[in-house]
Protein backbone atom coordinates (compact mmCIF):
# COMPACT_ATOMS: atom_id res chain seq x y z
CA UNK A 1 0.00 0.00 0.00
CA UNK A 2 1.16 3.30 -1.22
CA UNK A 3 2.06 5.96 1.90
CA UNK A 4 -0.14 8.85 0.37
CA UNK A 5 2.61 11.23 2.53
CA UNK A 6 5.35 9.75 0.91
CA UNK A 7 6.24 12.95 -1.12
CA UNK A 8 6.65 15.35 1.11
CA UNK A 9 5.81 18.77 0.16
CA UNK A 10 8.61 21.67 1.91
CA UNK A 11 7.25 22.40 5.05
CA UNK A 12 10.18 25.62 5.36
CA UNK A 13 8.39 28.57 7.01
CA UNK A 14 5.65 29.14 8.92
CA UNK A 15 3.93 25.68 9.48
CA UNK A 16 -0.05 25.93 8.56
CA UNK A 17 -2.74 25.63 11.08
CA UNK A 18 -2.04 24.24 14.53
CA UNK A 19 0.28 21.51 14.63
CA UNK A 20 0.44 19.07 17.42
CA UNK A 21 3.39 18.46 20.08
CA UNK A 22 4.87 14.92 20.32
CA UNK A 23 6.72 14.40 23.19
CA UNK A 24 9.62 11.77 23.59
CA UNK A 25 12.37 11.92 26.82
CA UNK A 26 16.33 11.87 26.77
CA UNK A 27 18.53 9.73 24.59
CA UNK A 28 15.70 8.90 21.37
CA UNK A 29 18.52 7.26 19.31
CA UNK A 30 17.97 5.84 15.53
CA UNK A 31 16.42 2.66 16.39
CA UNK A 32 13.87 4.06 18.54
CA UNK A 33 12.97 6.71 15.97
CA UNK A 34 13.10 3.27 12.99
CA UNK A 35 14.38 -0.17 14.16
CA UNK A 36 16.27 -1.46 12.59
CA UNK A 37 14.14 -4.28 11.28
CA UNK A 38 12.39 -1.81 9.58
CA UNK A 39 15.37 -0.25 7.42
CA UNK A 40 14.23 0.36 3.88
CA UNK A 41 15.93 -2.68 2.10
CA UNK A 42 14.27 -4.85 4.89
CA UNK A 43 10.53 -3.21 5.26
CA UNK A 44 10.55 -1.47 1.66
CA UNK A 45 11.13 1.68 0.51
CA UNK A 46 7.55 2.33 -0.01
CA UNK A 47 6.57 1.47 4.05
CA UNK A 48 9.03 1.51 6.06
CA UNK A 49 8.10 5.84 7.41
CA UNK A 50 4.74 3.74 9.00
CA UNK A 51 7.22 1.97 11.32
CA UNK A 52 8.67 5.52 13.22
CA UNK A 53 8.56 5.08 16.68
CA UNK A 54 7.53 1.12 16.29
CA UNK A 55 8.35 0.13 19.66
CA UNK A 56 8.08 3.33 22.22
CA UNK A 57 5.07 4.86 19.71
CA UNK A 58 3.50 2.55 18.19
CA UNK A 59 0.67 5.21 17.39
CA UNK A 60 2.76 7.45 15.77
CA UNK A 61 3.46 6.88 12.54
CA UNK A 62 -0.61 5.99 11.88
CA UNK A 63 -1.45 9.36 13.87
CA UNK A 64 1.11 12.12 12.97
CA UNK A 65 0.12 14.77 10.76
CA UNK A 66 2.26 16.90 8.40
CA UNK A 67 3.71 19.77 10.84
CA UNK A 68 3.81 17.78 13.83
CA UNK A 69 6.96 18.91 16.01
CA UNK A 70 8.26 16.55 17.80
CA UNK A 71 10.25 17.47 21.15
CA UNK A 72 12.59 15.30 23.32
CA UNK A 73 14.87 16.02 25.53
CA UNK A 74 19.30 16.05 25.75
CA UNK A 75 20.58 13.84 23.08
CA UNK A 76 18.16 13.38 20.64
CA UNK A 77 19.26 10.78 17.69
CA UNK A 78 22.62 9.52 19.35
CA UNK A 79 23.48 5.81 18.13
CA UNK A 80 24.14 5.18 14.33
CA UNK A 81 24.12 7.16 11.83
CA UNK A 82 21.48 5.79 9.72
CA UNK A 83 20.13 8.49 7.47
CA UNK A 84 16.81 6.49 7.24
CA UNK A 85 15.54 7.25 10.69
CA UNK A 86 15.27 11.08 9.64
CA UNK A 87 14.27 10.03 6.44
CA UNK A 88 11.30 8.46 7.84
CA UNK A 89 10.45 10.97 9.33
CA UNK A 90 10.74 13.36 6.19
CA UNK A 91 7.95 10.90 4.81
CA UNK A 92 5.49 11.16 7.70
CA UNK A 93 6.09 15.26 6.81
CA UNK A 94 7.32 15.97 10.31
CA UNK A 95 7.71 19.49 10.72
CA UNK A 96 10.59 20.04 13.22
CA UNK A 97 12.36 18.30 16.07
CA UNK A 98 12.74 20.08 19.14
CA UNK A 99 14.87 19.53 21.69
CA UNK A 100 18.32 21.08 23.90
CA UNK A 101 21.06 18.52 22.67
CA UNK A 102 21.26 16.77 19.14
CA UNK A 103 24.01 13.69 18.61
CA UNK A 104 25.57 15.91 15.97
CA UNK A 105 25.56 13.31 13.21
CA UNK A 106 21.78 12.41 13.41
CA UNK A 107 21.09 16.83 14.10
CA UNK A 108 23.45 17.30 10.36
CA UNK A 109 21.16 13.96 9.16
CA UNK A 110 18.02 16.06 9.50
CA UNK A 111 19.21 19.36 8.37
CA UNK A 112 20.36 17.33 5.01
CA UNK A 113 16.66 16.18 4.23
CA UNK A 114 15.43 19.74 5.25
CA UNK A 115 13.54 18.84 8.69
CA UNK A 116 14.07 22.19 11.24
CA UNK A 117 15.82 20.55 14.22
CA UNK A 118 15.76 23.73 16.91
CA UNK A 119 18.18 23.08 20.27
CA UNK A 120 16.52 24.45 23.20
CA UNK A 121 14.32 22.83 26.25
CA UNK A 122 10.29 22.50 25.90
CA UNK A 123 9.76 19.36 28.19
CA UNK A 124 8.68 21.20 31.11
CA UNK A 125 6.61 23.75 28.94
CA UNK A 126 4.81 21.82 26.34
CA UNK A 127 3.00 18.14 26.89
CA UNK A 128 1.92 15.25 24.19
CA UNK A 129 -0.90 17.05 21.90
CA UNK A 130 -0.39 20.55 22.99
CA UNK A 131 -1.62 22.15 20.05
CA UNK A 132 1.40 24.99 18.51
CA UNK A 133 2.33 26.83 15.63
CA UNK A 134 6.08 27.18 14.31
CA UNK A 135 7.29 29.74 11.88
CA UNK A 136 10.70 27.68 11.25
CA UNK A 137 12.45 30.34 9.60
CA UNK A 138 12.45 32.87 12.72
CA UNK A 139 12.09 29.70 15.58
CA UNK A 140 8.71 31.58 16.81
CA UNK A 141 7.21 29.69 18.57
CA UNK A 142 2.90 30.01 19.41
CA UNK A 143 1.62 27.95 22.28
CA UNK A 144 -1.84 28.38 24.33
CA UNK A 145 0.21 30.06 27.34
CA UNK A 146 1.71 32.14 24.93
CA UNK A 147 5.23 32.19 22.45
CA UNK A 148 9.05 31.30 23.13
CA UNK A 149 11.38 32.29 20.57
CA UNK A 150 13.59 29.28 19.70
CA UNK A 151 17.21 29.79 18.42
CA UNK A 152 16.60 30.86 14.95
CA UNK A 153 18.43 29.06 12.24
CA UNK A 154 21.06 30.29 11.09
CA UNK A 155 21.23 31.80 7.47
CA UNK A 156 23.56 29.10 5.26
CA UNK A 157 20.50 27.09 6.59
CA UNK A 158 17.75 29.10 5.97
CA UNK A 159 19.04 29.40 2.18
CA UNK A 160 19.56 25.75 2.14
CA UNK A 161 15.80 24.71 4.04
CA UNK A 162 14.05 27.34 1.55
CA UNK A 163 15.34 24.77 -1.17
CA UNK A 164 14.01 22.53 0.85
CA UNK A 165 16.87 20.87 2.37
CA UNK A 166 21.00 21.06 2.32
CA UNK A 167 20.91 18.54 -0.54
CA UNK A 168 18.43 20.66 -2.55
CA UNK A 169 19.87 23.74 -2.54
CA UNK A 170 23.29 21.36 -3.72
CA UNK A 171 21.66 20.01 -6.73
CA UNK A 172 19.78 22.99 -8.09
CA UNK A 173 22.91 25.42 -7.10
CA UNK A 174 26.28 22.93 -7.54
CA UNK A 175 27.44 24.23 -4.24
CA UNK A 176 26.34 24.11 -0.57
CA UNK A 177 24.61 27.35 1.19
CA UNK A 178 26.85 30.16 2.84
CA UNK A 179 29.72 29.28 -0.36
CA UNK A 180 30.44 32.17 -2.44
CA UNK A 181 29.52 31.68 -6.10
CA UNK A 182 32.39 30.20 -7.71
CA UNK A 183 33.91 28.99 -4.51
CA UNK A 184 35.78 25.63 -4.37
Amino acid sequence: MQDSRATPPRLWGRIQGMARIWKFGDSVNTDDILPGKFAPFMAGEDVFQTFAFHYIRPEFAAAVQPGDVLIGGRNWGLGSSREYAPQALKKLRVGAIVAPSFARIHYRNLLNLGIPAFEYDLMTLLEDGDEVTLDAQTGLLTHAGGTVQLPPPPEFLREALREGSILDFFKKHGRFPGEKVGSA
